[in-house]
């Protein structure tokens, strides 16, 4: 017999060809009759293949994976790259080894809690000081300053006094006030007996408002220019008090120094509230609205989160970034929040009702896209594709693809990922 025939034979035994009857006849011929295979039985054989053949082109059964007993169109152990394909609702199925599987590794399962959840937009933030609560204390006239009575980081009270300054300038304008103080009253006299005239006592009454109105000018009040008055030969010194109560956050004043009038002296704040400057994305602004909470959480103070209330929208948007500036108050009464300090920030704005809820533990991420496990039996669970919306309090809302009255697992899912992508690592079945 020749190589021709006994490769046509091995093809038709092993069922990858079913040949003409012809050809069977003609094999059959050549190839002398055994103790195991006769000729008709050759022909019977063919005949059964051709007739499996004919049945199973209508519809082919599909394939199952005998080591998980799914078909592998849904064994997710099989195929883990048909995640990425999932979309919201659609899932793979994970058999574990055994019903108690998922107890044995601490796999909890829970529902859906169902619950409100507010709308938020997380940016990020950077906190400065409340420039309503901010005064740079500069000097009211030009002079030496005599003495410094607080330092950096002091506290101070309203109306405290910070610095003294002897002015030349102030020294002339009280010695022309006393001047004109004394030449009033000796005016006031001798005009009472008669001796001078009304026209010198009206001079002298108005050189002393003219003098008195520079020192008003200059910050004095009305007790102390008539103070100055009697006591002519006290030192002039000019006092540079606190606006409001607050800490002395910068100081340039020096003892003994030259100052010009308006040079900064120290820089005051009250950082009892802060200012969060807001960088809101672009696509979040018809979301968001003045007077809405903002919630803060600064990475050097971890646990803690701070509301604020937001109290301006920029204009505009920044052409490079595509943020729009905000601006948030932030109470502070205990000072811990320092300006330039780095914050998260997540505006609170509408809130949604009957909202299907899962902890963070619950979701698992394949390449970014979130998955829950959905338990079907004992020892089966399906990764299951969901939409996630809002997170508040490590809760998030699923938008789309679970029921509330469906139990997915809500913590120590890693053992179902790990078998779920098992065959990454060359543990899974052979196609």
């Amino acid at each position: 017999m020749t190589n021709k025939y006994l490769s046509v034979l091995v093809l038709v035994l092993s069922g990858l060809i079913i040949p003409p009857r012809a050809v069977v006849a003609d094999v059959s011929r050549r190839i002398p009759p055994g103790p195991e295979m006769a000729p008709a039985d050759v022909g019977d054989y063919s005949d059964k293949k051709a007739e499996g053949a004919s049945e199973a082109k209508p519809g082919a059964a599909a394939k199952m994976c005998s080591e998980h007993n799914l078909s592998e169109t849904e064994c997710g152990i099989c195929h883990p790259e048909r995640a990425a394909t999932l979309k919201p609702g659609q899932g793979s199925k994970v058999r574990l080894p055994a019903a108690d599987s998922a107890s044995l590794v601490g796999v909890e399962m829970a529902q859906a809690k169902v619950g409100e959840i507010p709308e938020s937009i997380e940016c990020y933030a950077e906190l400065a000081f409340n420039q309503n609560r901010l005064a740079q204390i500069a000097a009211p006239v030009g002079g030496i300053l005599q003495s410094v009575e607080v330092d950096l980081g002091a506290k101070v009270e309203d109306k405290q006094v910070l610095a003294k300054i002897w002015s030349a300038a102030i020294a002339e304008a009280v010695a022309r006030a006393v001047l004109s103080h004394q030449t009033l009253e000796r005016e006031r006299k001798l005009r009472a007996e008669r001796v001078s005239s009304e026209k010198d006592l009206q001079q002298a009454e108005a050189d002393h408002r003219t003098a008195c109105q520079q020192l008003r000018m200059r910050g004095f009040t009305e007790e102390q220019i008539d103070l100055l008055g009697r006591q002519p030969q006290e030192q002039i010194l000019i006092e540079v008090g606190a606006p409001f109560a607050g800490e002395i956050v910068e100081r340039t004043a020096v003892r003994g120094s030259l100052v010009e009038v308006g040079k900064p002296l120290f820089t005051l704040v009250d950082r009892s509230t802060m200012w969060a400057m807001l960088n809101i994305p672009e696509s979040a602004l018809a979301r968001v609205k003045v007077g809405e909470t903002v919630e803060l959480q600064v990475e050097a103070l971890p646990g803690r989160t701070f509301r604020g209330k937001l109290t301006w929208i920029a204009a505009e948007v920044d052409e490079r970034s595509r943020m729009a500036r905000g601006r948030a108050e932030v109470p502070n009464p205990d000072g811990v929040l320092r300006a330039k300090m780095f914050a998260k920030a997540r505006i609170l704005a509408r809130t949604a009702e009957k909202a299907m809820l899962l902890p963070d533990s619950a979701i698992c991420r394949i390449e970014g896209k979130p998955f829950v496990f959905v338990k079907l039996a004992d020892d089966l669970f399906e990764a299951r594709a969901v939409t996630l919306g809002f997170k508040l309090d490590g809760q998030l809302q699923v938008l789309e693809g679970l029921k509330p009255e469906e139990t997915v697992v809500v913590n120590h899912g890693f053992a179902l990922k790990s078998q779920w992508l098992s065959s990454r690592m060359g543990a899974g079945c052979a196609d």
